[in-house]
C-alpha cells in the first residue's frame, strides 16, 4: 500500500531536473517508475501537479504549493537526520531570508557574509524587498521585519530592538530655508518621502500627549531607498524622516542636523522572525543569534 510520503521525492527531483527522465537518472529507477510514481500522487491528492508536453514539464498553480510542502518535508528529514547523526548540530542546507532592503543591505547581509565563510555547508538564499513577505506560502525560513507585527500562531518572533525616527536637515537646507520650530512649519518646507506601503507621505510624529500620529506632509520628493533619501536629505533637497540606525553616522560627522526634538523620537520595534517548528535548526538558531547579538553590541542605533 502506498503510503502518504510516496512520490514526493520523485516528485521533488522531477522539478529540480526538468524532467522524469533525468529525475530516473539521479533516482536509479526507470523513466516509466517515475511517471506512474507521479501519477498516482496526483491521483491521491485528486489534483494535477503538472502540464506535460512532448518537451517539458511544468508546475501547475497546485504543483507549485505542493512542491513548497514537500521541501519542507524533506528539509525537516534532512535535518532531524543530521541532529541524530552528530554529536554537535551544524548549519547545514538552505536557509532562506528576506530582509528589508537598506537596513539588510547595511547590517545583516555582512553578518550573512561571514557566517557563510565560517559554515561552507550553509546556503542562502536572500532576498531584499520593503514589502512584508508571506513567510509560509512564500517559503521563507526567516525575516527581519521593522515595524508592528501582526499575530500568528504559526511564527516566532524575537526583539532586536527599535529604530527612533528622527527629522532631520542638512546645515546648508537649514541656512537657506530656516529652521522649522513647530509641526506646521512642515507646510512651508522642502519635504522628502521614502517608502511606505500604508501611509504613502506621512511622516509619524508625536502629538501634544506624545503619542504617535501619521502626519501627512507636502513632500517635494519622493525617494523610495534609504541610502539615496539620506543622500537627498545631505545634499540640502530637504528635511527627512530617517531612522536612528541610517542617520547615525551622518548626524555624528555633522552632514545633516536632528530638529524638531518635542515631536520627532517616535520608536518602531525590530524583530527577527522564523517559522515555528518543534526543533529549531541549526541553521535557524546561528542566523537568529549573530544577528541578536550584533544589535545588542550597537545600543546606540537600536537602543535609547
Amino acid at each position: 500500500m502506498d503510503s502518504k510520503f510516496s512520490g514526493i521525492l520523485e516528485f521533488v527531483t522531477a522539478v529540480d531536473q526538468g524532467s522524469f527522465t533525468r529525475a530516473a537518472e539521479i533516482l536509479g529507477i526507470t523513466g516509466s517508475a517515475v511517471g506512474k510514481s507521479i501519477h498516482k500522487l496526483e491521483k491521491r491528492l485528486g489534483v494535477q501537479l503538472f502540464h506535460r508536453t512532448t518537451r517539458r514539464i511544468v508546475l501547475t498553480s497546485e504543483g507549485e504549493a505542493w512542491l513548497i510542502s514537500c521541501r519542507r518535508i524533506l528539509e525537516e528529514l534532512e535535518h532531524i537526520e543530521t541532529l541524530l547523526s552528530t554529536e554537535n548540530a551544524y548549519p547545514t542546507g538552505r536557509i532562506r531570508i528576506d530582509l528589508p532592503t537598506t537596513f539588510g543591505r547595511r547590517y545583516i547581509f555582512p553578518i550573512l557574509l561571514d557566517l557563510a565563510q565560517q559554515y561552507p555547508q550553509l546556503n542562502l538564499s536572500v532576498t531584499f524587498q520593503d514589502r512584508a513577505v508571506d513567510m509560509i506560502s512564500e517559503g521563507v525560513d526567516l525575516v527581519v521585519r521593522i515595524g508592528d507585527l501582526k499575530d500568528s500562531t504559526d511564527l516566532i518572533a524575537k526583539s532586536l530592538g527599535h529604530q527612533t525616527l528622527l527629522v532631520c536637515a542638512s546645515p546648508s537646507y537649514l541656512e537657506k530655508n530656516g529652521h522649522p520650530t513647530h509641526k506646521e512649519d512642515l507646510k512651508n518646507h522642502h519635504c522628502l518621502i521614502g517608502w511606505r506601503s500604508q501611509y504613502k507621505g506621512h511622516w509619524f510624529l508625536k502629538n501634544s500627549l506624545g503619542e504617535t500620529e501619521a502626519y501627512e506632509i507636502n513632500y517635494t520628493h519622493e525617494i523610495p531607498d534609504g541610502d539615496a533619501l539620506l543622500s537627498a536629505c545631505t545634499a540640502g533637497l530637504g528635511l527627512a524622516q530617517l531612522p536612528s540606525w541610517l542617520a547615525f553616522d551622518a548626524l555624528r560627522e555633522g552632514k545633516i542636523i536632528s530638529i524638531l526634538p518635542e515631536i520627532s523620537g517616535v520608536e518602531i520595534p525590530i524583530h527577527v522572525l522564523w517559522q515555528k517548528r518543534w526543533h529549531l535548526q541549526p541553521k535557524i538558531r546561528v542566523v537568529v543569534d549573530e544577528i541578536t547579538k550584533f544589535t545588542h553590541n550597537k545600543p546606540e542605533l537600536f537602543f535609547k
